[in-house]
């Protein structure tokens, strides 16, 4: 018994082990994958670059199988059969579409099956035969899309050139006589009526110069910060009171930049010829340990009554750290000879002069 019992192991092995790979095969040819298969002959009748056996074969987008085979014509030599193997119940009829895709980005080429739109067209019982071009890849398009091109510009090249000639002579001729184009133009606007919007005329603030002796030295590291200040005060027109207006002139007058931007180019150019040697930086170029001049613009505007005159209102802080170093409220103002745009920037800078002269050295030993 010692002998036999190798032998009956042995045996039952190797019988255990074919009856697994019959029921591997069973598997994969039911369940698996493989299944039943319908086969079919495509016939492309032109090239099909880069199709290879085993390529997908998709019925609207899906695979139901693959390409077995593909085979030359002897006596059709522009022609390609290919056969392939799909799903049992794929439904491939007398009217189903075929065309040759490429997919991702590096163009692998399958085989597309559409179904037709005529459901009651029998099953497929023939060859397929695949669309005009069904295998014309989007490059070799592109190249023949650019051949034509390339033909048409080549057959009117000389049309071509005389046009090109054609518009660089009229070209020149315009600027040549675009002084007279320009008088023509203005006599049209005038005959329909038509007028140019005037320009906007720019006007400036002064910095200040001159300022009275003694002048005591600016602190160390300072910075001067934007001004502060309302939505109103953001703008470069010429502000009025409360329901005051500007004549009709105010409407095409601006300052140089916004009202905030302006004050604080000003002060910083003031500040400089004072004291250069100690001349503040702007916020942006501030430093960690030094003193700030924080100012609020609270009014630059005309005031038309009790007697017309221009007034410049801010409120200025030096802040060392979380600290208020000395605070105060600068206001000037600058009587008006005139309500015209020029008189009244004039009178501006004089109330900014006045005012700077004071918050300069008031900067440098406040009070």
């Amino acid at each position: 018994m010692e002998t036999r019992a190798p032998y009956v192991v042995v045996g039952a092995f190797v019988l255990a082990a074919i009856v697994a790979a019959f029921g591997f095969a069973y598997w994969l040819n039911n369940a698996g994958g493989i299944g039943k298969r319908d086969t079919y002959q495509l016939v492309f009748n032109g090239p099909v670059p880069g199709l290879l056996v085993g390529a997908a074969v998709l019925f609207n987008g899906i695979r139901v199988g693959e390409v077995t085979s593909l085979e030359l014509v002897a006596d059709r030599p522009r022609d390609v059969h290919a056969t392939i193997a799909v799903a049992e119940h794929t439904p491939v009829r007398a009217d189903t579409r075929v065309t040759l895709d490429f997919q991702g980005l590096t163009g692998v080429p399958v085989i597309s099956l559409e179904g037709g739109e005529n459901a009651t067209a029998p099953p497929a019982s023939g060859p397929l035969v695949a669309d005009k071009d069904a295998g014309r890849s989007m490059t070799q398009a592109a190249r023949d899309a650019l051949r034509r091109v390339d033909t048409v510009l080549s057959e009117n090249a000389a049309p071509l050139h005389d046009a090109i000639t054609n518009i660089s002579t009229f070209a020149e001729a315009l600027s040549r006589n675009s002084s007279r184009l320009d008088g023509i133009v203005a006599g049209l606007e005038r005959m329909t009526g038509a007028t140019t919007p005037p320009r906007k005329v720019i006007y400036d603030l002064k910095a200040v110069d001159a300022f009275d002796a003694p002048r005591r030295p600016l602190p160390a590291h300072l910075a001067i910060a934007e001004p502060t200040a309302t939505a109103r005060l953001q703008t470069q027109r010429f502000l009025f009171a409360e329901g005051a207006e500007g004549e009709g002139d105010f409407a095409n007058v601006e300052w140089s930049d916004s009202l905030p931007a302006l004050t604080q180019a000003k002060l910083l150019q003031s500040f400089e010829n004072y004291d250069i040697a100690h001349a503040p930086l702007r916020a942006d170029n501030f430093t960690a340990g030094g003193l700030k001049l924080v100012i609020d613009l609270r009014q630059f505007e005309v005031v038309p009554s009790p007697q017309p005159h221009v007034s410049i209102s801010l409120s200025a802080k030096l802040v060392d750290g979380d600290n208020v170093r000395a605070a105060r409220i600068f206001e000037e103002s600058a009587r008006l000879d005139g309500a015209t745009p020029s008189k009244v920037a004039v009178a501006f800078n004089q109330a900014f002069g006045t005012l700077a002269r004071k918050l300069v050295p008031w900067t440098a030993s406040p009070q």
